[in-house]
């Protein structure tokens, strides 16, 4: 490991400014997204527009991983904050849910049952086929 050069607050300096630097690169994608979004006339949210943009230029090592790999860890760490409003917001309605609340405990079951079904089925055959691709090589 290379000797660190510089003070404990210069090493911290150039650590903010890699998230800053990161941060950036992720808000100015999410930035063209919304201007997509606005643009084109289409019902597709911003935030998938912005996360096909970001796999695109990952894919294409357009964007290095290590370019957005730190912000994308600490925003991974910080996702259960994000569901805070959305539990509140449940919280708040909850006369209105309650009416419902077969219909939905139903739905998110059978939802989440058919989800976990088609992402093993699709697993399963992307597995064999990388055993047959790894044959005919």
């Amino acid at each position: 490991m290379p000797a660190q050069t510089g003070t404990a607050p210069e090493r911290n300096m150039v650590n903010y400014m890699k998230y800053l630097k990161q941060f950036g690169i992720i808000l100015a994608i999410s930035f063209v997204s919304e201007l997509m979004n606005m643009f084109i006339p289409l019902p597709v949210p911003a935030s998938i527009y912005g996360i096909v943009i970001l796999f695109l230029l990952l894919i294409s090592k357009i964007l290095p991983v290590e370019s957005v790999r730190e912000a994308g860890y600490f925003l991974i760490e910080i996702m259960p904050v994000m569901f805070i409003p959305a539990g509140v917001g449940l919280i708040e309605e909850w006369t209105g849910i309650k009416m419902y609340l077969l219909e939905y405990v139903v739905i998110t079951v059978v939802s989440t049952v058919a989800v976990m079904a088609v992402s093993g089925l699709v697993t399963q055959a992307v597995i064999r086929h990388g055993k047959r691709s790894g044959r005919e090589r």
